[in-house]
């Protein structure tokens, strides 16, 4: 079974220009696969410029705003590769790219770590950050996946972010509830809300 590890990618273009992208890249013993999609900005970056920085962050706003059109988060240098880290992040692993297992829809690039480097103590699990990650996910799959699948999970996860979410997870909330509703607008059933269930809670699945 694969084990996949939610991170914010930071990459960059031959130009300069950097990118974050929430990633779920997968372990390869010592190292970490990441898999973009085809086409995607972190797919081509990684082209030109083979090195990478997976960012491991417990603050949910990053991934819920590089979804919505947030992406101004302040980075910071690394220290082997030309690729930027968050400036924020509890801890980053620095990467290069090994190998390429290509694919139409998806390759793999296979990267050893450079570098590992913690920046601020964990301080421990809260539900609503893992909420918000979840949805996080809904969000950047609502072109595939049913709309009553995602109206569902989205009242089932309210759950944990009104029972636990400190102001951070509220506004990561809102935004991806904002842009569910932005995809949905002018459907029916109405619009959903932050606080409100349109269907009894159900169990969240996650198609990774």
């Amino acid at each position: 079974m694969l084990m996949i590890r939610e991170t914010i990618v930071s990459t960059v273009s031959a130009a300069g220009r950097v990118h974050l992208a929430p990633l779920g890249i997968i372990a390869e013993g010592d190292g970490w696969i990441i898999a973009p999609f085809y086409p995607s900005t972190t797919l081509s970056n990684l082209r030109e410029v083979p090195f990478a920085a997976a960012n491991f962050t417990d603050d949910v706003r990053v991934f819920a705003g590089c979804l919505t059109g947030r992406t101004n988060w302040p980075t910071s240098p690394c220290d082997e590769i030309p690729v930027p880290r968050l400036a924020n992040t509890l801890a980053h692993a620095e990467l290069a790219v090994s190998h390429v297992s290509e694919d139409a829809e998806r390759p793999r690039f296979h990267c050893r770590v450079l570098r590992g480097s913690a920046h601020k103590p964990f301080q421990g699990f809260n539900r609503a950050q893992a909420a918000v990650i979840e949805a996080a996910i809904l969000v950047s799959r609502l072109r595939l996946l049913p709309r009553d699948k995602i109206e569902s999970e989205i009242a089932y996860l309210q759950n944990a972010v009104s029972k636990t979410a400190s102001s951070a997870e509220e506004e990561a909330w809102s935004w991806l509830v904002e842009a569910i509703n932005t995809f949905y607008a002018g459907q029916k059933p109405e619009k959903l809300a932050p606080g409100r269930q349109e269907h009894p809670p159900a169990p969240g699945n996650r198609n990774q």
